[in-house]
């Protein structure tokens, strides 16, 4: 991370909080006048809930219990 520019990541299940983190950091990059961009990761995800939850399903039945929403397969980190 280099210093002029860090880069903060906030990531956790639906419902975590992770948009009331993200809000809080908004306000403290505002107070301090900082611009700052924001990425949603939720927008490189390779599969929509439906996928998602059928693709977890052929994952478990495979025998294989690594497989989730924080993993390389299911996201596009290579676009993010």
């Amino acid at each position: 991370m280099s210093v002029p520019h860090p880069i903060i990541s906030v990531t956790g299940s639906s419902g975590a909080g992770t948009t009331s983190v993200k809000k809080t950091f908004e306000q403290i990059f505002r107070r301090e006048g900082i611009t700052a961009a924001y990425i949603e990761g939720d927008a490189f995800h390779t599969y929509d809930r439906a996928a998602m939850k059928r693709v977890m399903a052929e994952k478990a039945a495979a025998g294989d219990v690594h497989f989730s929403h924080f993993g390389i397969e299911a996201n596009r980190l290579a676009d993010l």
